[in-house]
């Protein structure tokens, strides 16, 4: 049966893969996937830095049209070729219904996007400024965090694709919320979203799929199991003994409390 999601499976053709030794392929993320399910709501990718969570989103993102670098579909500059050619090796399965809009977000690159948006409306044009569409105010003319939430609020609408690399790099946890508030509203009118993230709380929204990026490849975990939430809340529930135990040095011996840690 034809799913109804945007998107909801990514393969790895793994018979035109030369050598898995050879970049991206001997990423933990790529190295041992054959498939994966999207959700069809919220899908997140965690895991370490370098672990390929972010080049496994880009290839997804590329492969299902998108600009490398970011933004729409109808973006298509391009300020330094850095994207990996794992786009060419993955096939993403869509439904049967077309997303009536999308972004692919990516926190390192979102200022080139901003510049973009500005070339454009340098340009003559018979419609409105594009920035209309980003809340009418200079996306660089902002913070990294509220130019972020102009485009989650302004920007994405219903039926939309929406795929996010580190959207919480430049907001504070109260802005976090604001993120999974707006989210909910997007997912209610029939929105989609892949993300990768280092964030727990982006990550706790009820009833998404989270894929651990390992050493050992991908796997699929509940949310109090992500390395992220355990980390979080060991150190919240006992910051002191924590620093104690991340500041000690060969010459301070640990006490007594921490000896077993």
């Amino acid at each position: 049966m034809i799913s109804s999601q945007f998107a909801s499976r990514v393969t790895l053709v793994r018979d035109k893969v030369e050598s898995f030794s050879a970049y991206p392929f001997h990423l933990p993320a790529v190295r041992t996937l054959e498939h994966i399910d999207l959700h069809p709501k919220v899908t997140f990718f965690v895991g370490e830095n370098g672990s390929g969570k972010s080049t496994l989103l880009e290839a997804i993102a590329v492969s299902l049209g998108f600009n490398a670098e970011g933004g729409t579909k109808n973006f298509r500059f391009g300020t330094r070729v850095s994207h990996s050619v794992l786009n060419e090796y993955i096939r993403v399965a869509k439904g049967f219904k077309r997303p009536k809009t999308g972004f692919f977000l990516r926190a390192e690159s979102f200022f080139n996007v901003a510049t973009e948006i500005e070339n454009l409306d340098a340009e003559p044009s018979m419609g409105p400024p594009v920035i209309t569409f980003y809340g009418s105010r200079s996306l660089h003319e902002q913070s990294h965090g509220e130019s972020f939430l102009a485009l989650l609020n302004h920007r994405f609408g219903p039926e939309g694709l929406y795929i996010l690399d580190e959207p919480e790099a430049a907001l504070s946890p109260q802005r976090q919320l604001a993120v999974l508030s707006r989210m909910h509203d997007l997912l209610l009118e029939r929105s989609q979203f892949v993300i990768a993230t280092h964030s727990p709380i982006l990550m706790a929204y009820p009833d998404a799929w989270i894929y651990a990026c390992s050493e050992t490849g991908l796997e699929r975990i509940p949310y109090a199991e992500t390395e992220h939430y355990r980390v979080t809340r060991d150190f919240l529930q006992n910051p002191e003994r924590m620093l104690r135990l991340l500041l000690e040095r060969k010459d301070e011996p640990l006490s007594d409390d921490d000896q077993d840690y």
